[in-house]
């Protein structure tokens, strides 16, 4: 069925997006899970809300380059709570990333965002790499600090010393350390897994990736690093780039296939879902879609895996009180919940205390909190407000972006408060027991 844009130029659905739309019943019980519903408090700002946008678009209502229709779909975090709310089993997450492709090119911020970061520099690792040591030299170098000092961040465009501020202690050197290409397992080995490095998870928290090779290594596991290794995609197939994800994704598949591990292992959960849904992604690729599928079936969040097998438990002790944030692509995308929550708990001397709203979104949602800046920080006041309410000194998230976005209203509040990643804090607690 055609959709016609203001230039009347032809769009389509495919059959799939047609038929996912006619699933919503519109029954509403997904309004009380949605974040900018709660926020804004309008039914176009729900699910319910953008999937009868969705369908009138479909049929012909609306145009696609209409700029309220394009307004309450990018105001959408694409947190997937409710997929998890909703009885009928819509895959909201497919419509809306369907709905974003076809939506002519934005202007401004966003629409440098996407062609020059999304569509060029996370497409090209060397390009990416320098990106991410530009940034490090830019902290540790101290340019930072005088940045900061003589407000010559407010002055930029573009929103972008707000934007500035969201930047996190960036974790190693200048130059940022490898992992060795096979890592071996300590003692007797019971499987081989690749460790999927990611982008944003490798320039800004290298530091976790070591953690976690160390700790898949600790429980028997051969851990293979393989080289050249891309983007996943997750944040192009959120936005609507989904042919750059396409390319993307048959990347990693052909160069993962090499690998021999059992298992595909990342620790950054909004990539995990992504990586998850490559079969999705590549469905109407012949000579690819089941090769997607095999790799798909093959992904594992780290604390997924840990969760699976039985865990090497010599841990030392650490005296603290924690509280878990529920990345939104891990509870509501890869229906992973407990697991992390029994890694935290085997732990001796933590105290886990459960946070109201833990699986409501912090905000942050791929590049959201670029494109979305105040309702993103609205959303994180919330989060923060909740989190600071169970007195906990450790609070322990999954995902690249929830940990930037929590320890920015962290910072913003001057709270001594840490943000850690379950795989660093099981890393600390073994490193404490061979002291």
């Amino acid at each position: 069925m055609a959709i016609h844009t203001g230039e009347g130029s032809p769009v389509r659905f495919n059959f799939v997006d047609r038929k996912l739309i006619r699933q919503c019943v519109h029954c509403g019980l997904c309004l009380s899970s949605c974040p900018t519903y709660k926020i804004l408090g309008s039914e176009l700002d729900s699910p319910r809300g953008r999937v009868y946008q969705m369908r009138a678009l479909q049929e012909g209502k609306i145009k696609v380059d209409d700029p309220d229709f394009r307004l309450h779909i990018d105001r959408c975090l694409n947190c997937r709570a409710c997929e998890t709310a909703c009885p009928s089993g819509v895959q909201y997450g497919q419509l809306l990333e369907a709905t974003r492709a076809v939506i002519p090119s934005r202007s401004g911020t966003e629409s440098l965002l996407r062609s020059v970061v999304l569509n060029r520099v996370f497409t090209t690792p060397w390009l990416l790499g320098a990106l991410g040591t530009g940034m490090r030299f830019y902290q540790k170098s101290g340019l930072q600090a005088v940045a900061r000092a003589t407000g010559l961040l407010n002055k930029l465009p573009l929103n972008l010393g707000k934007l500035e501020a969201l930047l996190p202690p960036m974790q190693g050197g200048v130059i940022k350390a490898g992992l060795p290409e096979i890592i071996p397992a300590r003692g007797s080995q019971r499987c081989r897994v690749a460790l999927i490095t990611g982008c944003v998870q490798d320039q800004f928290f290298s530091l976790t990736n070591s953690a976690t090779a160390r700790v898949l290594a600790m429980n028997g596991c051969e851990v293979v690093v393989p080289r050249g290794q891309v983007c996943c995609g997750a944040l192009h197939t959120h936005g609507g780039e989904r042919e750059t994800a396409r390319g993307l994704a048959r990347r990693n598949i052909a160069l993962f296939e090499t690998t021999g591990a059992d298992f595909y292992i990342i620790n950054a959960t909004g990539c995990g879902s992504t990586l998850k849904e490559y079969h999705y992604l590549l469905a109407d690729d012949r000579q690819w879609a089941e090769r997607a599928d095999r790799f798909s079936s093959k992904v594992r969040d780290v604390s997924e895996f840990l969760a699976s097998i039985e865990l090497n438990r010599n841990f030392g002790e650490i005296r603290a009180r924690v509280t878990y944030q529920d990345a939104c692509h891990l509870i509501h995308g890869q229906k992973i919940s407990e697991q992390p929550r029994a890694l935290i708990q085997m732990i001796p001397g933590l105290e886990l205390v459960e946070m109201k709203e833990s699986d409501t979104c912090c905000g942050s949602a791929g590049i959201y909190n670029v494109t979305q800046y105040d309702l993103s920080i609205q959303l994180l006041e919330r989060k923060i407000d909740n989190l600071t309410a169970t007195k906990a000194s450790l609070i322990v998230a999954g995902n690249p972006g929830c940990i930037i976005q929590i320890a920015h209203g962290i910072r913003q509040r001057g709270l001594p408060i840490e943000v850690i990643h379950p795989v660093d804090l099981l890393d600390r607690a073994y490193r404490r027991a061979n002291k």
